[in-house]
This record gives C-alpha cells, structure tokens and sequence, in this order.
C-alpha cells in the first residue's frame, strides 16, 4: 500500500537535507577527511565515548545520520558537539550551522598544503596585488566547472572605460 506520504520519507542511507542528519554527516566527513576511508558508525561510536566519556552506541548515530532516528536528547547533542568541536547550536539553528560550516570549509582547504602555502605566501602583498590572485583563481576555477564566490575577489571596477 503506497500513499503521497510514502514518497516524502527520505531513502535509506540519505541524510535529510539541511537537517541533523546532513549535518552530522558533514561533520564526520571534515573531521576524517585525512582518512582512506570514513569510519563506521561502531567506530566512530567507540571513538565519540572514548573522548568524551560518554556512551552513544553506532547503530543510534547511523540512525541520526540517515535521518531515521528524528528525536535526539540534548545530553546526545552534547555529546556530538562536544566530539565534533562545536557548539551544540550547529545541530539545530541554521545561522549557527551557516557560520560553523564556513570555519569548516577553510579547515578543510587548508588541510591542503599547497593550499595553505599559496596563503601563507600571499600574505604581506599588496591589496591590488591579491585583488589580481584572486582574479586568477576564480577564473581557474571557472576553467575546472567549480564554483566561483565573487564575494572574495576584487571590488568591481569603478567608473567605465578611460575612467
């Protein structure tokens, strides 16, 4: 017996989008980003009690991560952003998980060490001369179809030609 209701439930193995389980996911792909392969749920549980003390069993994060298991405790988000590093807000308000997310995303890039030494090495150069860099990637990045934030590069330009 199928209804209208059937097609909402999100698929096994899927994360609701923008929600906790998307966001636990988030979380264990940055945090074992340096890894062949991404833990399981009983490893990753073991590692969550060993660090924190307290107990939360694998099959329960599989559960959260898929989106079958929708009624977390606090003390279990807690938990989760005591392991993971961050505030227990990031499971719950978007502007919290907004903000995190960004911290996230350069953790991750630099990670990268060429990433990390182009940054390290473009400090100290002029406004004008890393408005110029930051042309260049976001032109390279259009060239390898990634997406660009223009928010990041040079201020448009003032006035039109011969300005």
């Amino acid at each position: 017996m199928s209804s209208e209701h059937d097609t909402a439930r999100p698929a096994p193995d899927r994360p609701v989008p923008g929600g906790f389980g998307e966001r636990l996911v988030r979380l264990i792909t940055v945090c074992y980003a340096g890894e062949r392969k991404r833990p399981g749920y009983a490893r990753l549980a073991r590692d969550i009690s060993e660090k924190t003390g307290r107990a939360i069993s694998g099959t329960y994060l599989w559960e959260l991560a898929t989106g079958r298991k929708r009624n977390v405790t606090l003390d279990q988000v807690g938990v989760l952003a005591d392991y993971f590093g961050v505030p227990a807000g990031y499971f719950v308000d978007d502007e919290v998980a907004a903000r995190v997310d960004t911290q996230l995303q350069l953790a991750a890039a630099l990670r990268d060490t060429r990433v990390r030494n182009l940054a390290l090495r473009a400090d100290g150069l002029s406004p004008a001369t890393l408005d110029a860099l930051l042309t260049m990637v976001n032109e390279a990045r259009k060239v390898q179809n990634l997406p660009v934030d223009d928010s990041a590069g040079p201020p448009p330009e003032q006035g039109g030609p011969g300005a």
